[in-house]
């Protein structure tokens, strides 16, 4: 099943209707982040890590907080949405979408946010923090185009001296580029509608990649949503098909204790992917995008195997260069 991104008035209602998509909630996730990260890294092998990139999701709430979307982008979502229709998804697509300045409004209260903290100190941190201070619009921007593009698996945009930023700088404008597409996401006036065919591999708000599955508890007991490792929002994909390329005949599951542990790695032995999936049932704590950070050291188990990772944590980008 493929989704279609459609006018809330289209929306198929019902009791028992499973929701194709779910788009951010105004909740911002990132204190309850921030705080799952320094749990996590009590006595963890990447605790300087973790705690780092709780300082950086606490620089998101902080700016998220600040500077909300416009009201005229806002306004702007509506009608793009219209124009839209018939046409293919992904609304907000990153290589299509027209970001507005705003963008670079929440990068520079994120750079003022993160430069006086003290997990912000060591100097690869200060370097990208000077070398983002330094850079004008068109830098910044054509910085943001390479990334985006280098993330959805695309060739760079030819023709604009678009080049990768250093790791470190791209990180830090990717946490930037996520806030602004979460608040986008979040006010799209739209829903999911579910149509024949496959193509759920990618996010169908921004066509990103996820960053994993959440299997979930409570009323939604067993349904599987995707979480987008850029826009935030979360689609629908039944459970025991490849979230790459739509095998049922050939996955194992992986763990790095028992069976019934709450993080695994979905495999496929078709297209030798594998993406991990959280289970809530198992730990109600789960906070998909902290514990996957933390549970790195089951993708270095499933790279020994010669699996290849599918999904993207938004705080710890893949090699691109």
């Amino acid at each position: 099943m493929s989704i279609r991104i459609v006018p809330e008035s289209e929306r198929s209602p019902g009791v028992t209707h499973i929701p194709a998509l779910q788009l951010p909630s105004g909740a911002l996730p990132y204190a309850p982040r921030a705080a799952r990260l320094r749990k996590l890294a009590h006595g963890h092998a990447m605790a300087d890590y973790l705690l780092w990139a709780a300082d950086l999701v606490d620089a998101q709430q902080a700016v998220a907080e600040a500077a909300p979307l416009p009201a005229t982008e806002q306004a702007a979502l509506a009608q793009t949405l219209l124009l839209q229709q018939g046409q293919p998804p992904a609304p907000l697509h990153s290589g299509q979408w027209p970001r507005s300045a705003h963008w670079l409004v929440l990068l520079e209260q994120l750079l003022q946010q993160l430069t006086p903290r003290p997990g912000m100190q060591g100097a690869p941190v200060q370097q990208a923090l000077a070398t983002l201070r330094a850079a004008d619009a068109a830098q910044c921007n054509a910085w943001a185009d390479a990334l985006l593009a280098a993330l959805r698996g695309d060739a760079l945009p030819p023709d604009t001296g678009a080049a990768l930023p250093d790791a470190a700088v791209g990180q830090l404008l990717w946490a930037a580029l996520s806030l602004y597409w979460r608040q986008l996401a979040g006010q799209l006036p739209a829903s999911g509608m579910a149509e024949p065919g496959e193509q759920r591999h990618q996010c169908p708000v921004c066509d990103h990649a996820p960053t994993a599955s959440l299997v979930l508890s409570g009323a939604q007991a067993g349904l599987r949503y995707l979480q987008c490792s850029l826009c935030e929002s979360q689609w629908h994909v039944v459970r025991t098909k490849c979230t790459s390329c739509d095998s049922t005949g050939a996955l194992d599951y992986w763990c790095l204790e028992d069976e019934k542990a709450p993080i695994k790695a979905e495999a496929c032995g078709d297209c030798h992917s594998y993406l991990k999936a959280f289970y809530l049932q198992a730990d109600h704590q789960l906070e998909l995008v902290a514990d996957d950070l933390a549970s790195l050291a089951l993708d270095a188990e499933m790279e020994a195997k010669e699996l290849v990772r599918s999904g993207v944590n938004p705080l710890f980008l893949p090699a691109l260069a």
